[in-house]
């Protein structure tokens, strides 16, 4: 969308949004890898929650996949559409006993990380990242196409 407004990215907003996405991956990252080596542990706590322990392995899945893909700027609208829907459906099935001020302050914490999520999803992944850096190579190879072809 910025490209039809005219709007030109700079080296710090390319900066800013790789710090950005790096902070918002890291704890689902972290999360998925700390879930995957204690996996009896965490598959019993899910069970005291209600959570079947089938669901276990693709929570990890998508917080680690998706969380790579945030970090490296890889399909990383999809992977911020994916964990902002997470971080919402965690937050109103896990974290909805409000009398509780921790549990208040989870739900919060999980919209907001929803929030920050669904910018990422709008915004893009910025200038510094796997898409960009492919993109800008495929544009080369069609202008040397398209050079070749002139001749």
């Amino acid at each position: 969308m910025d490209r039809f407004l005219g709007i030109k990215h700079t080296t710090l907003d390319n900066a800013v949004l790789l710090a950005g996405r790096l902070l918002l991956a890291w704890i689902f990252v972290h999360e998925g890898a700390s879930l995957a080596a204690n996996f009896d542990a965490a598959s019993a706590g899910m069970a005291k929650m209600g959570v079947p322990a089938a669901a276990l392995i693709p929570t990890i899945a998508l917080q680690l996949v998706a969380g790579l893909a945030i970090a490296l700027g890889w399909h990383a609208r999809l992977g911020a559409a994916a964990l902002g829907l997470f971080c919402v459906a965690t937050a109103f099935l896990f974290h909805n006993n409000f009398a509780n001020r921790n549990e208040l302050l989870h739900f919060e914490k999980d919209l907001a990380i929803a929030g920050g999520m669904f910018v990422l999803m709008l915004r893009g992944a910025g200038g510094l990242s796997v898409d960009s850096f492919s993109k800008k190579k495929m544009r080369q190879d069609e202008f040397r196409q398209k050079l070749i072809s002139a001749f």
